[in-house]
């Protein structure tokens, strides 16, 4: 009894709070503001202008009710609530019975038709005052709902960005935390060449952190617009060089394969943010393609721009991966097997950097291996951004450099 009486308190209440929802949402429709009142008596009054002259130039009385059928839309569509509309449909009513209607400047709605015609025209400019009203309503809702859906889409990657920082860096705290106890709790035991090795790698581990920190600032002021790029004409040779002179040094052992391309290339960049993400590009090939096969670093040139090409002969990614890779869980299989770092954290940075030059960026697989692409746009908005820094109007600059075939360099 007890059970079915609280079941029942609790419907009651439930009840009570959609009517008063109901009711909320009705009494906010009714609201009016002074500026309403304002935008009202504004329209209608230029309306009443027009109508006036349209009227005393073309004689065609008739024609005036579409000056208030226009006024009741835009009183509509520019204030809050069905009252405006509604009270602009009551007075367009009384004005035009009043100013283009025998007798004239006086009210007579009793005269043979004018009431049957008065009160169409009154049912029309309120329906059509409440349609307006309801579509401005709906698009509002749907904006509302739209910037919800982006709210939560935005948590879901903060979230996915968060995993991924997690994970890539819990490897290497993992292999400094090992090594250093190692270290400390044989150190008698230990010989030089063990130690120097063990120490090695701490310095390793310690130095890809810093990277990641580094990386991770960089991408936070980028997305919250605390930091712009500097863009400039820079050459595309130059940069593949130094982000592979740069991993070169974090990675002597990497086997990688520098492709050239023909011509002398230069596009507007952020020259330090592309090497980051050729770096980030490049790394993860080295870390997780499995294979002794050099990692090839080539560009090409179209008409969207040029093109950065990161391509191994390794294992390749899962299918179901590709999708959402540069989300931040970019996680493979043997990501965490292998004891490598993850590529979640990594590839995310690459997708902010590319996306806040213009560009886009992508995966996939070509049978041997996996490719990873992004494109930097180098010819419309290369052009604005020459004209803007006095550049030449050519935003793709190519230079023969006399060759038949581009310069290939093992490193």
């Amino acid at each position: 009894m007890r059970l079915s009486l609280k079941r029942t308190g609790k419907k009651e209440r439930s009840r009570s709070r959609q009517a008063g929802s109901r009711i909320g949402k009705y009494l906010s429709g009714c609201r009016i503001t002074w500026k309403d009142v304002g935008i009202t008596l504004g329209i209608l009054f230029v309306a009443t202008i027009a109508a006036f002259l349209y009227d005393r130039l073309t004689a065609q009385t008739m024609n005036v009710i579409m000056f208030y059928t226009l006024a009741i839309l835009l009183v509509s569509r520019l204030t809050q609530g069905y009252v405006p509309g509604i009270a602009a449909a009551f007075l367009s009513v009384i004005a035009v019975n009043y100013l283009f209607t025998y007798p004239y400047w006086k009210l007579n709605f009793m005269l043979d038709g004018y009431p049957v015609t008065f009160c169409c025209m009154m049912v029309v400019s309120v329906l059509t005052s409440m349609a307006a009203s309801h579509m401005k309503k709906q698009a509002k809702e749907l904006a509302e709902r739209e910037k919800l859906l982006a709210e939560a889409e935005k948590e879901k990657m903060r979230a996915n960005l968060l995993r991924a920082v997690s994970h890539d860096l819990r490897t290497p705290l993992t292999g400094i935390i090992g090594a250093s106890s190692s270290y400390l709790e044989n150190e008698d035991r230990l010989t030089g060449e063990e130690k120097r090795e063990m120490v090695r790698h701490i310095g390793e581990d310690a130095d890809w952190l810093l990277n990641m920190v580094e990386n991770l600032l960089t991408v936070t002021r980028i997305s919250e617009g605390r930091a712009s790029l500097n863009k400039s004409m820079e050459p595309v040779e130059e940069v593949m060089s130094e982000a592979v002179f740069r991993l070169k040094k974090r990675l002597p052992d990497a086997n990688i394969r520098v492709i050239l391309p023909e011509e002398f290339i230069m596009i507007p960049m952020d020259a330090m943010l592309i090497e980051q993400v050729l770096i980030n590009l490049l790394e993860n090939a080295v870390y997780h393609a499995e294979s002794r096969e050099p990692v090839e670093c080539s560009v090409r040139t179209g008409e969207a721009g040029v093109t950065f090409f990161v391509t191994d002969q390794g294992v390749g990614i899962p299918e179901d991966k590709l999708k959402h890779i540069f989300d931040g869980t970019g996680h493979t299989e043997n990501s965490v097997a292998d004891g490598h770092k993850g590529m979640g954290i990594g590839l995310s940075i690459c997708k902010t950097i590319v996306a806040a030059h213009g560009g886009v960026i992508g995966a996939e697989n070509h049978g041997h291996g996996a490719r990873f692409y992004f494109t930097l746009p180098g010819i419309q908005n290369g052009q604005e951004e020459g004209r803007s820094h006095g550049e030449s109007q050519n935003s793709l600059h190519l230079f023969s450099r006399g060759k038949t075939q581009g310069a290939h360099t093992e490193l």
